[in-house]
């Protein structure tokens, strides 16, 4: 086990080539709270004389301090880094630790065991080869273990160990340990997950860790870094499975040279190999595979190379190069199971980007088709995923993308989903299949396009959204800016938010789901109307800046305009013309806007009217001024 060798005091040189070819494998530890995740990777640290004298002598100082042995070395501080994590004794964020063997090299991340820091579990979950799920021989099986286990078959995990630690707190049971295996078994079952190693040990104790235990002759399996040692690498697995190469640059440093960099995610590619680019279809063949170190007779999984091909044809950031037999798959709607994480809830309709590979698209989830309770495996309803929530959802995307189901190859069908307007990442998800009707429906060509009907009607055609709190003066501005424009011959279109609630939207109520829903739809139908040629007046309080954008984001650059109709609460409130604030406030409307609801107003609008300071038709005026400026009107 010891790190030590005789090369390096012999032959530093041979020592550093030997270990820099050695196999890397990455594991994680889960498990619920206190049950010895970061006291065993201590121990795995301290063993394999990776620490230096200072780090030692800081441990033992501070295993005074802040250890839970009674002043004996607590290995658990190795880890635990946060000054949070040492005064509470627990993990909260996800830590990384590198340690080696004669065998192989590790990182190991220690997972967090509280409920509130899930996503941190799959964070560390999704780039690791093996997990030691640490399970408390005293409590056995905790609703957190089930989650974790849960989690692990989500995350397509192939090699798993049940560490059944603390034996030395039982006596060295070999009943208590049977007791918890099978329970554990019944439950995998539920799950799916096949390839489990039991092990009994005591991290603390170093009991079955790295030396078989004496305290229990009745154990004859593997030890726990013997297990390590010798479990297969997901590299080794992956160059077994067909070839895929994401894009990640296109690499032209003069005009005689133009290759495709990426990391191989599967498979192995050689010169005169045949590939296909996805998702554009287009093939060619492999002349030459280029590194820094010069040419290679072939690449495999893991590695960072450029290929050379014999065709011209056009490769970008985010497609996919695969083998010709097995190409990957293409669809722009899927069926995905997604982890939320983040504390804002997910809201079905709400445009996010979609990271896969080295794809970026914008996404929206269409429907949550049901949620997973992760203590009892039930699936529920729901119409949003809050914090930690686990559903399978269908998405839909902007274009098609090249995929392949999650548990065939997770690189390639594995994403995250970025907020926005914030950057945050919030989602965690992967990717299933593609929907039946990504594969049947195609858009239609027609001969009459945008172009020609606004010639047409010589005019060009925009959507004025009109956004504001209720009361604002919306629905006023906007019936008086058509008025003007259609004594002027121009051909208009006016989308009021009651009137639409009256007939496409009537199923719709005043959550927030619903609200995302409502400006999705009209968002839409304002893109068709402006592919008729028309200039559409979208009325709505709309509130939140993340549909505006997907509203604008639809169009071309200058055919959205955002108009903020800017009136504050104490004015919109006297004015009141539908009595709707005074049910807010008697509590008779829930979810209202500017009381209950949140209104985010534009940052930086295109028209900004301040309805307190003028009346509807001098705001009328100024957004027929402003049109002119801009030229979408004469």
């Amino acid at each position: 086990m010891s790190h030590s060798s005789e090369l390096i005091a012999e032959d530093i040189e041979g020592y550093l080539k030997a270990h820099e070819h050695k196999g890397l494998l990455r594991f994680i530890t889960c498990g619920s709270v206190d049950d010895g995740k970061s006291t065993l990777i201590g121990r795995l640290l301290f063993e394999s004389k990776l620490l230096f004298e200072d780090q030692l002598a800081a441990i033992e100082a501070d295993s005074k301090k802040y250890g839970t042995q009674g002043g004996d070395m607590d290995f658990a501080l190795l880890v635990d880094g946060l000054a949070a994590e040492r005064e509470q004794g627990i993990t909260i964020d996800v830590a990384y630790r590198f340690f080696s063997t004669e065998t192989r090299k590790f990182i190991v991340a220690d997972t967090p065991g509280h409920e509130q820091y899930t996503r941190n579990m799959v964070t560390g979950a999704s780039t690791a080869d093996a997990a030691i799920l640490m399970v408390d021989a005293r409590h056995g099986i905790l609703t957190q273990t089930r989650r974790h286990s849960f989690l692990m078959s989500l995350m397509g995990m192939r090699h798993v160990v049940v560490a059944i630690n603390k034996m030395d707190l039982v006596d060295y049971s070999k009943t208590r340990f049977d007791q918890i295996v099978e329970e554990y078994r019944t439950f995998a079952k539920q799950l799916g997950l096949e390839n489990i190693t039991f092990i009994p040990m005591s991290a603390l104790k170093g009991d079955n860790v790295i030396e078989p235990s004496p305290h229990m002759p009745w154990y004859h399996g593997t030890t726990l870094m013997g297990y390590l040692e010798t479990v297969e690498l997901d590299a080794e697995h992956l160059q077994r499975s067909p070839f895929r190469m994401p894009v990640q640059w296109v690499n032209r440093p003069n005009l005689d040279f133009r290759g495709f960099s990426g990391m191989v995610a599967s498979g192995v590619v050689r010169p005169g190999d045949q590939i296909r680019v996805q998702p554009s279809g287009k093939s060619s063949t492999v002349s030459r595979i280029y590194t820094f170190d010069g040419d290679l007779d072939e690449a495999v999984a893991g590695q960072s190379v450029t290929l050379l091909l014999d065709d011209e044809i056009d490769i970008s950031r985010g497609d996919v190069i695969s083998g010709v037999e097995q190409p990957a798959h293409t669809a722009d709607q899927f069926e995905t199971t997604l982890v939320w994480m983040h504390e804002a809830p997910l809201l079905p309709g709400r445009p996010y980007l979609m990271k896969l590979g080295t794809q970026m698209v914008s996404a929206t989830v269409t429907d949550i088709k049901y949620q997973v309770n992760v203590n009892t495996l039930e699936h529920t309803a729901g119409k949003q995923l809050d914090l930690n929530g686990i559903g399978v959802c269908t998405i839909s995307l902007n274009r098609a993308v090249a995929f392949d189901a999650y548990q065939d190859n997770h690189d390639t069908g594995g994403f995250i989903l970025i907020d926005r307007m914030t950057n945050n990442t919030v989602g965690a998800g992967m990717l299933h299949f593609a929907l039946r009707r990504s594969q049947n429906i195609h858009m239609q060509h027609v001969d009459i396009d945008k172009q020609a009907r606004a010639l047409a009607k010589s005019q060009k055609p925009a959507v004025l959204w009109f956004t504001g709190l209720s009361g604002a003066g919306k629905s006023t501005i906007a019936n008086l800016v058509e008025k003007k424009l259609f004594t002027q011959g121009q051909h208009t279109y006016l989308l009021d938010g009651d009137n639409v609630r009256h007939g496409l939207n009537r199923d719709l109520g005043f959550t927030d789901a619903d609200r995302v829903e409502n400006v999705r739809r009209v968002a839409e139908i304002s893109k068709l109307m402006v592919d008729a040629g028309l200039i559409v007046m979208s009325a709505f309080i709309s509130p939140f800046r993340s549909e505006r954008q997907f509203a604008r984001d639809l169009l071309e650059a200058d055919e959205f305009i955002e108009i903020f109709v800017d009136a504050p609460l104490n004015v919109v409130e006297a004015r009141d013309p539908k009595g709707l604030y005074k049910k807010a406030r008697r509590g008779e409307l829930k979810n209202f806007t500017g009381i209950d609801s949140t209104y985010e107003a534009p940052e930086s609008p295109d028209i900004h009217l301040k309805t307190s300071e003028m009346s509807a038709e001098e705001a009328a005026d100024s957004v027929i001024n402003a049109l002119r400026e801009r030229g979408l009107i004469s």
